[in-house]
């Protein structure tokens, strides 16, 4: 049985747009301060939704890898698969960093901005040495635990690669997996139908805490980082997208859920089981999106990076350090490695940021107090970016395997999740 196509009115993007509105709205009504309660029954919507959606993870992400490398029984697939994402994830890397780079001296977002004390304590990043050993799960029931999604990425990965060495006796096994897939894809649907009520609680938490006033002095960053990732999307992006001769409008059109998803929660976990799911739409093999997909959001986090890279020359603008052009390349070569591991290490950008500036002597804790008060809603927009590079690199990724195939029609968009998956996989 079909369902019935609603208006565009009432669409999954307009509810969206409509619950953010709203969002604002009452988290200007209601600020924090003023009412504490309102404050929390917005957290409340905001991390129960994230909450449902973490579930989700794992589970979704073990079955669509290891159904997908072990039903096509092609080794070296794997192998060569890896190769090109880890080479995209670099050439994507490189140009957010070198973009970040020329946006902050065009724009010089730090003049006028003061740094303040700060004497708040941060993680140290992870070394390149403790990034590599990271992939490398010792206890995988532990990395699923702790929703480690890259350990969870290499435990599958080796899953599947064993059962398309046995073929015929991992059948059984492999029929329990595409099972799971279908169940997880309809899930899937069951949570994504509360998204409006996420992204509600989400953006009215963060304008009731944080107000709309405190981004008076900040103006001049926070454009420069949305006009920077704008920039980045229509210079790399969509060239990367028409290199692998995507159809664009039929791309955006896909990715448009999980990018507002994204946006609004500021939580690229959130927007990773639909991202996967609108992939598969597209033609991206679930080979091909499970094991891309999750791998970038540690090794090709676009947003992030050209953030921190924005970021760390507006900390020196504002220290009124001028860096000569050896010691800055040496700094972006140094995020590029540092960056790799930002997944996995709390406070994220922000700890690649103090961490980076210190080493290079500048003031990297009073710049990251700085720059946190304006963080989530530049957090924002990078989380949003993170997501659709992902997803640019499966297709691409897809396209340079020679397997990309043709987009689901539209009317198949509102389909249950177990027809998706069923039409998905082979």
């Amino acid at each position: 049985m079909t369902r019935s196509k609603r208006p565009a009115w009432l669409s999954s993007t307009a509810l969206i747009f409509y619950s953010l509105i709203l969002g604002v709205l009452c988290g200007f009504l209601f600020p924090a301060e003023t009412h504490p309660a309102a404050y929390e029954a917005f957290r409340f919507m905001s991390k129960a939704f994230i909450n449902l959606i973490k579930m989700l993870i794992v589970p979704l992400i073990f079955s669509t890898i290891v159904v997908g490398i072990g039903k096509t029984g092609d080794v070296k697939a794997v192998g060569r698969m890896g190769v090109k994402a880890i080479i995209y994830f670099e050439i994507a890397t490189i140009a957010a960093l070198v973009l970040g780079l020329t946006i902050a001296h065009l724009v010089r977002p730090g003049d006028g901005l003061t740094l303040p004390p700060s004497g708040e304590t941060l993680a140290h990043p992870k070394t390149l040495v403790e990034t590599l050993l990271h992939l490398f799960p010792s206890n995988v029931v532990d990395a699923m635990v702790r929703q480690d999604v890259l350990q969870v990425v290499i435990f599958a990965t080796l899953v599947g690669v064993a059962a398309a060495h046995v073929q015929l006796r991992a059948e059984p096994f492999l029929r329990v997996m595409d099972s799971i897939v279908a169940v997880m894809f309809q899930l899937t649907d069951y949570v994504m139908s509360l998204t409006p009520l996420g992204v509600f609680g989400a953006m009215a938490g963060s304008v009731s805490h944080h107000g709309l006033g405190v981004l008076g002095s900040y103006v001049k960053l926070v454009a420069s980082l949305y006009g920077a990732l704008i920039l980045f999307a229509l210079l790399v992006l969509i060239p990367a997208l028409m290199l692998a001769r995507a159809n664009i409008r039929i791309f955006f059109r896909k990715i448009r859920e999980p990018f507002l998803l994204a946006f609004s929660t500021a939580s690229s976990e959130a927007a990773l089981p639909r991202a996967l799911e609108k992939m598969v739409e597209f033609g991206v093999p679930e080979s091909v999106a499970g094991f891309v997909i999750p791998a970038g959001y540690s090794f090709n986090l676009d947003g992030s990076t050209l953030y921190i890279s924005l970021a760390a020359l507006t900390i020196a603008q504002a220290a009124h350090v001028d860096l000569p052009l050896s010691t800055e390349l040496l700094m972006m070569l140094t995020f590029l490695m540092t960056s790799k591991g930002v997944a996995g290490v709390p406070r994220a950008s922000l700890v690649i940021i103090a961490a980076g500036c210190a080493s290079f002597g500048l003031p990297g804790e009073a710049g990251v107090a700085m720059i946190l008060a304006v963080d989530e809603l530049m957090d924002m927009a990078r989380t949003s970016i993170n997501v659709m590079g992902n997803c640019v690199a499966s297709v691409v990724v897809a396209r340079w395997e020679g397997v990309l195939g043709e987009p689901l029609s539209i009317r198949d968009e509102n389909s249950p999740g177990a027809e998706l998956a069923k039409k998905a996989i082979p």
